[in-house]
C-alpha cells in the first residue's frame, strides 16, 4: 500500500514538473525575445543572435512541452517519450538564453528529467487517433511540405525568398490565408503555384480545424447533456469501477461515497440519469464491453465491483474486466448461491452471496444465538465486541 502511494505521488510529481517546465519555457522565451542586451550571465560569450534564437525556439518548445504534459495526464506513451526528449532541450535553451529568468527553467528541467525517466512503465497508453484526425494531419503536413519545396524551387520567381525558411514562411502565411504581402510571386508560373497553395492550404487547414474542434464541441454537448466528458474519464485514477446497477448497488455506492473515487457503468439510461442528478460519475454503456471499461480507466482502477441482479451479466462483465486488467481486484455478488463458483471461474477474486449471508444472520437471530452480533461485526470489518 505504501509503495502504491509513493508511486502515485511520483507520477503526479512527474506530470506537475512537466507542466512547470512548459510554463517556464514559454515565459522565459517570451521575456528573452528582443531583450538580450545586458542579460548575458556568461559575460558576452554567447552571441546575442543565439540568445534571441533560443528565446524564440524556447517558446515553441514550451508549447510542445505543454501538449506533452496533457498527454502524460492521459498516460500516453508517446507523451512520455516526447517529454524525455524535450527536457534536455529546454535546459540547453535556458543556458543559451543566459538570462536570470532562465535559471529556474534550467533547474526545473534538470530536476524533472530523472523523475520522469524513472516512471516509464506508468505511461503505456497508445495514441488513439481517429481516421479523420490522421487524414487531416497528413493533409496539412503534405500541403506545407509541397508549398515549402515548391516555393524554394521557384525562389527566383518570388520576391523575398532566399532560404528554405523563407519558403516555409511564405507557405504558412499563404495556406492560412494571412498573406502579409512581403513575399510575392513575380511570374505566371509562380502565381499558378501560389494559387494551388492557397486552394490546398485552405482546404487542409479547414479539415484540420474541424478534426480538432469537432471533439471539443462534442465534449461540450456531452457535458450539457449530463454525460461524462473525455477529460473527466481521463482524470479517473486509483478508483473503483461499479459494473451495472441493481438492488445491491445502492448500499455499495453509499459505502463508497467519501471513502474512494468511483464510477458506475450501467446500460440503463434512466438509472444513469438518476445517478448523475445525485452528482455521481456514470457512464451509460454495457459493462461487459471492452471499450467502456477502457474509457473508465480499468488499467488504473484499484478495484472492480459487480453487483447486479443478473449473475450471467455479472460473469460476462467480470470476464471482460479480468482480460483487460489481470491485476485488478474484482469482487462480485452472486444472486444465486450456485453461481458463486461460476463467477470465480470468470475471474472474480472474491464472490459474496448476500442471500446466503442474510439467511445465516436471520436464522441465528431467530434462534437467539449469541454469535449473531459477532458475525455481524466481522462482516462489517470490525472486531467482535467483548462480552
Amino acid at each position: 500500500m505504501e509503495a502504491d502511494w509513493r508511486g502515485w505521488v511520483s507520477i503526479r510529481l512527474a506530470i506537475t514538473l512537466t507542466f512547470a517546465v512548459a510554463v517556464l519555457s514559454i515565459a522565459t522565451g517570451v521575456s528573452s525575445i528582443g531583450l538580450t542586451t545586458g542579460t548575458d550571465l556568461f559575460d558576452g560569450t554567447i552571441p546575442a543572435w543565439a540568445q534571441e534564437t533560443a528565446g524564440f525556439t524556447g517558446t515553441l518548445t514550451g508549447f510542445v512541452m505543454l501538449a506533452s504534459a496533457f498527454g502524460m495526464r492521459r498516460r500516453l506513451e508517446a507523451a512520455w517519450y516526447s517529454t524525455v526528449l524535450l527536457l534536455p532541450l529546454t535546459a540547453v535553451q535556458g543556458v543559451v538564453q543566459s538570462s536570470p529568468y532562465s535559471v529556474p527553467l534550467v533547474v526545473v528541467s534538470l530536476v524533472a528529467l530523472p523523475i520522469v525517466a524513472t516512471r516509464r512503465r506508468e505511461f503505456r497508453r497508445e495514441v488513439d487517433l481517429s481516421t479523420s484526425q490522421i487524414a487531416a494531419t497528413t493533409a496539412l503536413v503534405g500541403v506545407l511540405a509541397y508549398g515549402t519545396v515548391g516555393t524554394y524551387a521557384l525562389a527566383d520567381e518570388f520576391s523575398g525568398v532566399e532560404t528554405m525558411f523563407d519558403a516555409f514562411y511564405y507557405t504558412l502565411v499563404t495556406a492560412s490565408t494571412v498573406g502579409y504581402g512581403d513575399v510575392t510571386p513575380t511570374t505566371g508560373t509562380a502565381r499558378a503555384f501560389a494559387t494551388s497553395v492557397v486552394v490546398l492550404g485552405t482546404a487542409s487547414f479547414a479539415i484540420a480545424l474541424a478534426s480538432i474542434l469537432g471533439p471539443a464541441i462534442e465534449a461540450r454537448l456531452t457535458s450539457a447533456l449530463g454525460k461524462m466528458t473525455e477529460t473527466q474519464l481521463e482524470l479517473l485514477e486509483d478508483h473503483v469501477i461499479v459494473l451495472g446497477y441493481g438492488d445491491l448497488t445502492e448500499p455499495i455506492l453509499s459505502e463508497l461515497d467519501g471513502r474512494a473515487d468511483f464510477v458506475v457503468v450501467t446500460p440503463d439510461p434512466q438509472r444513469a440519469t438518476e445517478l448523475r442528478d445525485r452528482g455521481l460519475k456514470v457512464l451509460t454503456a454495457d459493462p461487459s464491453d471492452e471499450e467502456p471499461l477502457e474509457r473508465v480507466g480499468i488499467e488504473d482502477a484499484r478495484a472492480v465491483l459487480a453487483a447486479t441482479n443478473n449473475d450471467a451479466e455479472d460473469a460476462l462483465a467480470v470476464l471482460t474486466a479480468r482480460q483487460l486488467n489481470p491485476d485488478v481486484r474484482i469482487v462480485a455478488a452472486a444472486t444465486d448461491r450456485e453461481n458463486v463458483d461460476k463467477l470465480k471461474r470468470a475471474g472474480a477474486d472474491t464472490v459474496i452471496s448476500p442471500a446466503t449471508i442474510g439467511g445465516h444472520l436471520l436464522v441465528r437471530s431467530a434462534l437467539g444465538s449469541d454469535e449473531m452480533e459477532s458475525v455481524a461485526d466481522r462482516l462489517a470489518g470490525q472486531s467482535p465486541k467483548s462480552k
